[in-house]
């Protein structure tokens, strides 16, 4: 397998295509080695339009839903980043190569290690990893400039938009079964938030998350 040209045609065939025209984002998926953070049983299919099992029913989405999401987004140097849900480490690795330093949390211990082993062969250093439930207890205790939220919730939740610092935008989906939406919501300097569908896609529930909506958008 050649893994350039394969790269190459995800870039160029997946993620392109799917309005994904941000050159940073585009050169981020060309310089993070997405084959380095799948099993080696699954490494043929690191650029292939599917979403890759990574164990306890979780899944890594597909490299053009990652890709719109870090473009919608829109994360700068001076970023301060949360994401919840590590997964396999390869947005993470992402969110630190474009930002100032991101934590990263998710309630399987195990992925956690192993996205550990996966960073540290990486010149990234601007990482967290946490282990925890950021539906129910976890915390940083601070504010962050940009917030992706990796698996899907049935309907919108409050608990991540407050942890926005003003000017900060989260990244979340929302719905049930294929009535699913992506929405950036942008918080205000006046402690405002702006809520914006971006575009309808399907993703893996949140563990936990059928039982904790607080808000319906």
């Amino acid at each position: 397998m050649n893994l350039e040209h394969a790269r190459f045609n995800m870039i160029e065939q997946q993620i392109r295509p799917w309005n994904v025209l941000d050159e940073t984002i585009l050169s981020t998926f060309g310089f993070i080695p997405r084959e380095n953070f799948v099993s080696a049983e699954y490494r043929k299919l690191a650029f292939a339009d599917v979403e890759i099992p990574l164990g306890n029913g979780e899944y890594m989405m597909h490299p053009r839903v990652e890709a719109r999401m870090l473009q919608a987004l829109a994360i700068t140097p001076d970023d301060n980043c949360l994401e919840i849900g590590t997964g396999s480490g390869f947005v993470t690795a992402c969110m630190a190569h474009l930002s100032k330093h991101v934590d990263s949390v998710d309630i399987h211990a195990d992925f956690t290690r192993q996205a550990e082993e996966r960073l540290l062969n990486t010149e990234l250093k601007n990482y967290t990893l946490h282990t925890g439930d950021a539906l129910r207890d976890w915390t940083s205790g601070g504010l962050y400039n940009v917030i992706a939220v990796t698996g899907s919730v049935p309907t919108y939740l409050q608990r991540f938009e407050e942890q926005l610092a003003p000017g900060g935008r989260l990244f979340i989906v929302v719905g049930t079964g294929s009535s699913m939406r992506a929405m950036l919501v942008t918080r205000q300097e006046n402690g405002e938030f702006i809520r914006a569908n971006l575009f309808e896609t399907s993703l893996k529930p949140l563990v936990g998350a059928d039982s904790g909506s607080s808000f319906v958008f």
